[in-house]
């Protein structure tokens, strides 16, 4: 019976690893939640940089400054 329990205990340990393996891909491989825009986000992303072509964007340290 102790010989089923070493077995037993060896078929954990190997699954405990196989599970840190696959845990550690996954890791690897997630997307990060926040790169990730929504419709209207990407839309002003869109609109900054037509914005930005047209010379309507001022500088933060302007901004503070009028204020």
């Amino acid at each position: 019976m102790i010989m089923s329990e070493v077995d037993f205990e060896r078929r954990i340990f190997h699954e405990l690893d196989s599970i840190k393996a696959e845990l550690k891909d996954i890791r690897e491989h997630m997307v990060d939640a926040d790169t990730i825009l929504t419709e209207e986000e990407r839309n002003f992303v869109e609109e900054s940089f037509k914005h930005e072509k047209q010379g309507k964007l001022v500088s933060l340290s302007d901004f503070k400054t009028k204020l």
